[in-house]
């Protein structure tokens, strides 16, 4: 009986080590999402600086599109940008739900690094976020024609994940 109580910590201690090991090898990029295959949640946005326009989700029906959500005070999102700027010119329809930021902030983001977006949303209270599962920034989704969610992407887009993941699955979307 004793020794089952020394051995005790021990194997605590072991299974904590296998528990950590498998997920630090996982890649947080990769995490599902459980909208995969479902409709877009279904909101309508104001825009960033309280003029007409905004961004609802019914402006995702007939065409292939990314949602990018982003906040002026999101390191990633600046790096992100350019990548996003070189997409929006390749004629790919980006939308872009910024996350909890102050007006003024997001509106100098903007006019500092460029518009890629067709159309934006001001999520202020962060509840459209959260109805798409949003855990980091900027996360990026595809959606089909039928406004259904085809893809999650976690962190900013480089070019080498445009190129070699979410290009060939718009390219794909596109073609049906």
């Amino acid at each position: 009986m004793r020794r089952l109580l020394y051995l005790l910590p021990i194997a605590l201690l072991a299974a904590l080590g296998i528990a950590f090991t498998v997920g630090l090898g996982r890649d947080p990029q990769k995490l599902p999402s459980v909208l995969l295959g479902k409709p877009a949640p279904s909101f309508a946005l104001p825009s960033i600086d309280g003029s007409a326009g905004g961004f609802a989700s019914t402006e995702l029906k007939g065409k292939v599109s990314l949602i990018n959500v982003w906040a002026s005070w999101c390191p990633p999102c600046r790096v992100e940008h350019p990548i996003l700027m070189d997409i929006a010119k390749s004629g790919i329809p980006i939308y872009g739900i910024n996350y909890k930021d102050k007006p003024e902030d997001a509106t100098r983001f903007l006019a500092n690094l460029g518009n890629p977006y067709v159309g934006i949303g001001a999520d202020r209270d962060g509840k459209v976020a959260i109805d798409f599962g949003v855990y980091g920034y900027p996360e990026t989704f595809i959606t089909d024609r039928d406004g259904i969610i085809r893809y999650k992407h976690v962190g900013p887009i480089n070019k080498l994940d445009w190129e070699r993941t979410l290009a060939p699955i718009v390219q794909e979307l596109m073609r049906k």
